[in-house]
């Protein structure tokens, strides 16, 4: 990327290893939403441009740095975003909110390449030989690494356990895989989006409420789910827990408007649209906001059980593209085109 909205072009470079790095072969990598924020959107990367996008990795190391030999041949998935594992914060289990970050594709160049050099401190060791019987490859695992993750760690994050009501608002991409992590988390959970399609794609094993909100005010939304949670013997006025996954205004306020006494409100999604709220409905519910900023490394092993295990389903929900074909993915993405995840898979 050398500029927002300019056409994507290849480049070569030198894929070197330095003390505590490996080069990883990309096996795939996975356009997420936070990708179109830079390209379209006008987000600003913390690496100036040009810059090489890309931050759901899969790959295999084929070199490595020193200290970092026993990574070298293994299958791995990168973290999106990894913590230095040396400050205050990362010492203290605050590893989201390390200052010393990098996220490929942000703070040093991305997976959409044929290799990337990253920290070996932020990967996740993959059993290629369980993959298979998940209907996956080395390649559509890589959206474990930002789409399966960060909600595993916002779930993880709000204390969801056997019992709770969960809404998840906004269930296309990173709020599909929330609905089938909260799930996995013994949860009951409550679907809401703008779109038939998206509602209908979740399984019934997973979702037992759905509402399409297109036309509904808040009030309508919140007695639905009222009605809903009395009919299955749960909380109905209290202690809801609210995934807001849809990164739009009005997904924002729809969901804020759900909380309820001892409700806790996680914010998943990202817009630059400004949201009016009334803040003082924290206060008067005693209820809580969560922000949710990637996932630490050390999360990622219990996530990608649960897509090993078949819990999580992520093979329904991807296609791959040729990476050569990425300035047309991208767009095709971004016009709403690609209703599933676009993984970006290297020319051989």
């Amino acid at each position: 990327m050398s500029a927002p909205g300019a056409p994507l072009t290849a480049a070569p470079f030198e894929a070197v290893a330095g003390p505590g790095e490996v080069v990883v072969a990309v096996a795939g990598c996975g356009v997420c939403h936070t990708d179109l924020g830079f390209y379209y959107d006008g987000v600003r990367t913390n690496q100036p441009l040009p810059l090489c996008l890309g931050h759901e990795i899969s790959g295999r190391v084929i070199a490595c740095g020193e200290g970092t030999d026993a990574w070298q041949g293994k299958a791995v998935i990168v973290s999106a975003v990894i913590p230095c594992g040396e400050c205050s914060a990362c010492q203290r289990g605050k590893a989201t909110i390390c200052r010393q970050q990098k996220m490929p594709g942000n703070d040093l160049h991305g997976g959409f390449a044929s290799h990337v050099v990253v920290p070996a401190r932020g990967l996740c060791p993959v059993d290629e030989q369980r993959l298979s019987s998940v209907g996956l490859d080395l390649a559509g695992v890589s959206v474990v690494a930002d789409a399966v993750t960060t909600p595993y760690q916002a779930v993880t994050q709000a204390g969801v356990t056997a019992g709770d009501l969960v809404i998840v608002n906004g269930v296309g991409g990173v709020g599909g895989y929330c609905t089938q992590v909260a799930r996995a988390f013994g949860a009951t959970v409550v679907a809401i989006d703008v779109s038939d399609e998206k509602l209908a794609a979740l399984p019934d094993t997973v979702v037992g409420h759905r509402i399409n909100a297109r036309t509904l005010g808040a009030r309508e939304i919140k007695k639905s789910i009222q009605d809903f949670a009395r009919s299955r013997g749960l909380r109905d006025k209290s202690e809801w827990i609210i995934f807001e996954c849809s990164g739009t205004r009005p997904g924002q306020e729809t969901a804020f408007s759900l909380l309820n006494h001892g409700a806790t409100l996680a914010v998943v999604g990202f817009t630059m649209d400004k949201v009016e709220i009334r803040l003082s409905n924290l206060m008067a519910f005693h209820a809580r906001a969560l922000g949710n900023w990637g996932c630490p490394p050390a999360l990622y092993p219990p996530t990608l059980e649960l897509v090993l295990d078949g819990r999580v389903q992520v093979s329904p929900y991807i296609e791959k593209h040729p990476l050569r074909d990425i300035n047309a993915v991208f767009d095709a993405v971004h016009r709403g085109e690609i209703r599933r995840r676009a993984v970006l898979v290297p020319d051989a």
